[in-house]
């Protein structure tokens, strides 16, 4: 499967291709069903499938400040693609300049003239184009001018009201098991391991404290049962999400304590933390005491459910 970084990274002798576009934020259950038709629909025609997606979101750069959280780094949309079957996955970078571009404009220069499209699917409701003026009908009105065959895939009952928008609402609730059925997987906050107070160490229960990417979709203030991901293994693990408020912090981390390991040095790795259940919510305790108390409570729930 091939990565490609804006148009110019398409190989010149790239073949005709079966082609879908979207953000595909979270790559959920919706986006999958989009990705798996345009993958049935190359095959049928005996040709490549591209996934192209754009990055950033195309809501800041038209709403700047809008700074919509991401359900999924453009790295990882980039293996959730592939691993739907795509043959190549096509990030175009969107700026100012791209967003005025026509619909006729982009069909022509992004699917004809370097994807050579034979065929393109999309959701009923695709819109592209400046101030979103193409549609379905101008795709393929557009695919019998330059010979491709636009599908539009409908969204049935069970997947249309799945967007990354109500994800997005349902991690900001804590509810990780509903963004969890509607992604299909569960959800995943990545980083790199940053040293911190070293807090964890301290009361016996030693943390992974993971820098997201600015604009990370992190779930609400709480503790989480889950996953903590190096590049070489994975452990069950207890997630707290917040600014410590027994201590008087200030600062919100993901800190993730794989169960029963005292002896992890993951500093300066990048990790991946994946959210299963929600425990509680973030409390301030009136003693330490209390606080590893609860803190063995939340250790042996993650168990139970891990």
């Amino acid at each position: 499967m091939r990565g490609w970084l804006g148009l110019d990274d398409v190989p010149a002798d790239w073949g005709r291709s079966v082609v879908t576009i979207g953000v595909f934020d979270g790559v959920h259950r919706g986006h999958q069903t989009l990705v798996r038709r345009a993958v049935d629909l190359a095959h049928e025609l005996g040709v490549a499938s591209v996934a192209v997606t754009f990055d950033p979101h195309p809501d800041e750069v038209v709403r700047p400040g809008s700074h919509p959280s991401q359900l999924s780094t453009p790295h990882r949309r980039i293996e959730l693609l592939g691993a739907l079957g795509v043959d190549a996955v096509l990030i175009l970078p969107f700026t100012l300049e791209f967003s005025r571009t026509s619909p006729e404009e982009f069909v022509q220069i992004a699917l004809v003239d370097r994807l050579h499209a034979a065929g393109v699917v999309v959701g009923e409701n695709f819109r592209f184009g400046h101030k979103a003026a193409g549609n379905l009908g101008t795709l393929r009105e557009l695919g019998e001018k330059y010979d491709f065959v636009a599908v539009g895939v409908p969204l049935v009952s069970s997947l249309e009201d799945i967007t990354s928008s109500l994800i997005r609402q349902h991690l900001t609730d804590g509810d990780v098991a509903a963004a969890a059925d509607e992604l299909g997987r569960l959800h995943r906050v990545e980083g790199v391991v940053v040293r911190g107070h070293q807090r964890g160490k301290a009361l016996g229960f030693p943390t992974a404290n993971v820098e997201s990417a600015p604009h990370t979709a992190i779930p609400a203030d709480g503790v989480y049962a889950g996953w903590l991901e190096s590049p070489d293994e994975r452990w069950p693990a207890a997630i707290s999400i917040g600014t410590n408020p027994t201590f008087e912090g200030v600062v919100r981390t993901v800190e993730a304590y794989a169960l029963d390991r005292d002896d992890l040095d993951l500093y300066g790795l990048h990790v991946s933390v994946d959210f299963l259940a929600r425990l509680r919510d973030t409390l301030k305790f009136d003693s330490v005491e209390a606080l590893i108390e609860q803190m063995r409570a939340d250790v042996d729930e993650a168990r139970r459910l891990l």
